[in-house]
C-alpha cells in the first residue's frame, strides 16, 4: 500500500503526464527493441512494465524486436560461421534454422512472457504467421570504378519487406493484444528470409499509419560533427547531414529506415537510447526526451 508520501508522488507525475496521455490515447506506436535494452534485467523489466503502462492508458503498442547476438552466441556454440557483408549477416539453410529458432523461439517467447508477467497481454508472431510479413529475397550490388559491372553478391535467404498484413495487426491491437513480431518473413514459395529488424519495423509503422516509429539503439541519439545530440530534425535536414557526411557508417541504414517511414505517412520517428531506464517513456511523456526526433515538417 502506498503511503501519503508516495501516492502525493505518483498524484504529480500522473498530473505531469496527463496532456501527453490525452495526445496518444487511441495512437499506434511501433518500438523495435534489440541490442543493449535486451541485455540487462533492469532495463528489460523497465521496457516491460512501460510497454504494459502504455497499453493501460489506452495507448497501442506494437513491438518488433531483434536478437542479433543471441543469434550468433548460439552458432558460436553449433560451430557454424558467421559472415557479414556490408552489415548484414550471410544466411545459409543451416543459419536460417538457428535465426528462426532464436527469432522466432526463444527470444519472441521470453519478450511476451515478460510483458505478461507485469500485467499485459503480449501476443507472438513471426511474419510467417498468417503471412504477417511477405518478403522477398535481398539483392546485394557492389560496384567499384574498376568495375563496368556492379557485381551482384548472393548473401542467401536475407530478405527485404515486401508487404506487411496490417489488417491482422490491427485485429491484434483492437483486441487489447500487445504484438511482438519477430522478424521473419516469408517469401512466395514458403521460403523463410532474415530482415533486419529496423527495416521490418519501419514498413510495419508504415503500414499501420503509426503515430510514432522509436528505434531503440544503443547511442545517445544522432550527433553532429562535435558530439552533441541533433533532434527535431525535418527529413530535408537528415539529407543534409547524410551528404555533408555527418551521418555515415552503422547508422546509415538506421536513419533511412527513419525517413522512409515519415516520408510513408508515420507522423514521427525517434532514435532513442535503448540504455536509458523508462527510456520509451521518457520519449512519449516529456518535451525533451531522450533521443533524436524525426518528421516530415519543413524546419521553420
Amino acid at each position: 500500500m502506498l503511503s501519503r508520501d508516495d501516492a502525493a508522488q505518483v498524484a504529480k507525475v500522473l498530473s505531469e503526464a496527463l496532456p501527453y496521455i490525452r495526445r496518444f490515447v487511441g495512437k499506434t506506436l511501433v518500438i523495435k527493441y534489440g541490442g543493449n535494452a535486451m541485455e540487462s534485467d533492469e532495463l528489460k523489466t523497465g521496457f516491460a512494465r512501460d510497454i504494459v503502462l502504455m497499453k493501460a492508458v489506452g495507448i497501442n503498442p506494437v513491438v518488433v524486436h531483434g536478437g542479433g547476438p543471441q543469434i550468433g552466441d548460439l552458432l558460436k556454440r553449433l560451430s557454424i560461421e558467421s559472415h557479414f557483408i556490408d552489415g548484414m549477416r550471410v544466411t545459409d539453410s543451416a543459419t536460417m534454422d538457428v535465426v528462426e529458432m532464436v527469432l522466432g523461439g526463444q527470444v519472441n517467447k521470453d519478450i511476451v512472457n515478460l510483458i505478461n508477467r507485469h500485467g499485459g497481454q503480449a501476443l507472438g508472431l513471426t511474419g510467417k504467421d498468417a503471412n504477417l510479413i511477405r518478403a522477398r529475397k535481398l539483392k546485394v550490388t557492389r560496384q567499384t570504378p574498376e568495375m563496368t559491372q556492379p557485381e551482384i553478391i548472393d548473401i542467401g535467404q536475407v530478405g527485404e519487406v515486401e508487404s506487411i498484413n496490417a489488417e491482422l495487426i490491427n485485429r491484434l491491437v483492437n483486441g487489447n493484444f500487445i504484438p511482438v513480431i519477430a522478424p521473419i518473413g516469408v517469401g512466395k514459395d514458403g521460403e523463410s528470409y532474415n530482415i533486419n529488424a529496423d527495416l521490418v519495423a519501419g514498413k510495419v509503422a508504415e503500414a499501420l499509419k503509426a503515430e510514432k516509429l522509436m528505434l531503440l539503439t544503443n547511442i545517445a541519439g544522432l550527433m553532429d560533427k562535435s558530439g552533441k545530440v541533433l533532434t527535431g530534425l525535418s527529413t530535408e535536414q537528415v539529407d543534409a547531414l547524410i551528404a555533408d557526411g555527418t551521418i555515415y557508417g552503422g547508422m546509415l541504414p538506421k536513419i533511412r529506415c527513419a525517413l522512409e517511414a515519415v516520408q510513408g505517412g508515420v507522423h514521427s520517428a525517434h532514435i532513442v537510447d535503448g540504455r536509458v531506464p523508462n527510456a520509451v517513456l521518457l520519449e512519449i511523456f516529456t518535451d525533451s526526451g531522450v533521443g533524436t526526433l524525426i518528421t516530415n515538417n519543413r524546419p521553420a
